[in-house]
């Protein structure tokens, strides 16, 4: 027999499940964010099998660390930010520091129609993936996530230059590619 649960509704009790390890639990909490949260990892990575690795180290940071969430708060977000500081810790450990250059940084502008706006949620997505991983790291967790840049340098071990030029860089590539992708919708 099928069991339907809520986890709105029954929140409590799954999360009380979870803390005592049961897998009926664990496997509704998963069921239920499984597919925000990769949706968080892919920002983070260019490749769908790193995203899914990603979400399921984080899945398992969340059942080892259940007996921490606060009850009342949102679950989801609580869920999230371990998403984010798992895909921040998998990017640490694929890539090598490097610091670049404030100087090599320009101010982008942008001349012209909002590309952004006609593009899809995929296309949006498809254009972060394309960013080297400094790059995409720095945008998603400046933009998306709403880190300053002395918490990215701190937490990704570069200085706030670097944050901030790796962020003017992003912006400038992001611009670059959906004016193209723009260009190339436009010529068919």
């Amino acid at each position: 027999m099928d069991v339907s649960l809520s986890i709105e509704d029954n929140e409590d009790s799954i999360i009380a499940g979870c803390v005592r390890n049961e897998r009926w639990a664990q496997k509704l909490l998963y069921e239920e964010f499984y597919g925000s949260m990769l949706g968080v990892c892919m920002r983070y990575s260019n490749n769908s099998d790193h995203a899914e690795d990603m979400v399921h180290d984080g899945f398992i940071k969340v059942f080892r660390n259940i007996k921490k969430y606060k009850p009342g708060t949102s679950l989801a977000a609580w869920i999230r930010r371990i998403m984010v500081n798992t895909s921040i810790d998998y990017y640490r450990k694929q890539t090598r520091r490097r610091t670049e250059d404030i100087g090599e940084a320009r101010s982008v502008q942008f001349d012209g129609t909002d590309a952004v706006s006609k593009c899809s949620e995929k296309e949006i997505l498809s254009a972060i993936q394309q960013l080297s991983p400094a790059y995409r790291t720095v945008f998603n967790m400046y933009v998306i996530e709403g880190f300053a840049h002395k918490e990215i340098a701190d937490k990704l071990d570069i200085t706030e230059s670097t944050s901030r030029s790796n962020l003017v860089k992003a912006r400038g590539k992001l611009k670059d590619y959906l004016i193209a992708l723009e260009a190339q919708e436009n010529t068919e």
